[in-house]
């Protein structure tokens, strides 16, 4: 029943609720997941080069990301449980479209509406996550984080090999059980509600003080961090198919970068909670730039497994900076999480056509090499970042290991 609580290490997460939310999350990035796997696809059949083929990745990142605040204010000042199933209905209608339109900028509208079902599902899903919860939040949000990470890479893979089978029409029918999942979600909206109702924000967290500028330097560190990332999103297919391999080994090598991230995820959240969400959020950023260096010039297995661990750093952490911004931001939980999941990792999309631009004139090593870089200089703002103030006060009452996340 809704009420019911995950035993042993998570005590409190309402277990019903947080699968179908965490279900709702694997496939709406699912759906996000599969434009990466089309990118090759797509450069073939319009001719494309990098920094076009870096459009794609743009488009889906500024109406993903960049718009996620809105639709955070919007669920805070109103609530919106609609958008829930909504915007998994929009993602696969606009991954869908896009797969199999005839002309380039079409495919470009189609991805960008593809995005703001995204958009729409994130900053809902992730409020109603945090309010399933319970006392330990990171582990809580892992549960939420596992089912889109892993929505994410199983959309890279699948989308991938159906479009080697059957053509661009495999990146169609892949978003079939996306379709299925919104009118599941939609099924669920009572259940969701009846939630909403028990978990009204507290007095003492309606009264908690909000940090801004910590929110500022946190959206920092993911913005620097995601370049890195998303210019990993958008080229390790090519890279890899510039190392004389297929672009079927290219969708497969991505594949096992998002599947190593979806398993930090749920080893990462527990970590923080015991360590810290700061201490857990720098050593892995500081991890980052290493790892793609290794992946860039070692290559090989050893480069395969650095990826994986990127994938690790990156992904994991996910939970972590949305718990780490839903502290600083404790009266606009939906913003926080808008801010963190969206405006932040969007930086890296616009980051992506850079980048794109730079392996265009120059080659695409050059355009690696410079993306490792920024999760380096991350480390430094990571480093300033302040103890949240607004921590959850069931937490601080039942959970004294969470009070660590002050770290």
């Amino acid at each position: 029943m809704a009420g019911a609580q995950v035993e042993g290490r998570s005590p409190g997460v309402e277990t019903r609720l947080m699968v179908a939310l965490s279900g709702g999350h694997l496939a709406v990035d699912f759906a996000s997941g599969s434009v990466p796997a089309l990118i090759p696809f797509l450069t073939d059949r319009f001719d494309l080069g990098y920094a076009l083929a870096a459009v794609l990745l743009l488009a889906a990142t500024i109406s993903s990301s960049l718009v996620q605040p809105l639709f955070g204010l919007w669920s805070d000042r109103r609530g919106a449980l609609w958008l829930i199933p909504g915007g998994a209905f929009v993602a696969a209608l606009g991954v869908a479209g896009a797969a199999v339109s005839p002309v380039y900028p079409l495919v470009v509208v189609l991805v960008f509406v593809g995005g703001l079902g995204v958009a729409a599902f994130h900053p809902e899903g992730a409020k109603f996550a945090a309010y399933a919860s319970g006392p330990k939040r990171a582990s809580g949000m892992s549960y939420f984080n596992i089912g889109g990470n892993t929505g994410y890479a199983l959309g890279a893979f699948v989308t991938g090999e159906l479009v080697v089978w059957l053509g661009l029409v495999g990146g169609m029918l892949a978003m079939a059980p996306v379709v299925v999942a919104s009118v599941a979600l939609a099924r669920s909206l009572p259940r969701l509600s009846g939630l909403a109702e028990r978990q009204r924000v507290s007095s003492a967290a309606q009264g908690a003080e909000e940090s801004r500028g910590a929110m500022t330097l946190l959206g920092i560190v993911i913005a620097l961090r995601s370049v890195a990332w998303f210019a990993l999103l958008a080229f390790v297919p090519l890279w890899i198919v510039s190392r004389g391999h297929t672009k079927a080994d290219g969708g497969r090598v991505l594949f096992l970068m998002l599947l190593a991230g979806a398993v930090g995820t749920l080893i990462l959240g527990p970590v923080a909670d015991r360590v810290g969400l700061r201490r857990t959020l720098v050593v892995t950023q500081a991890a980052v730039g290493p790892l793609v260096l290794v992946f860039v010039f070692v290559g090989g297995l050893p480069g395969l497994f650095a990826l994986m661990l990127v994938g690790v750093c990156v992904v994991g952490t996910f939970g972590v900076t949305m718990v780490l911004s839903q502290l600083y931001l404790p009266r606009h939980v939906g913003m926080a999480s808008g801010l963190s999941v969206g405006l932040a990792m969007g930086v890296g999309g616009i980051a992506a056509v850079v980048l794109g631009a730079v392996a265009d004139t120059v080659d695409l090593q050059t355009a690696l090499v410079i993306s490792a870089a920024a999760p380096a200089i991350g480390v430094v703002f990571c480093l300033r970042l302040p103890a949240p103030s607004g921590r959850n006060e069931i937490a601080r009452r039942r959970q004294p290991t969470t009070a660590q996340a002050s770290r």
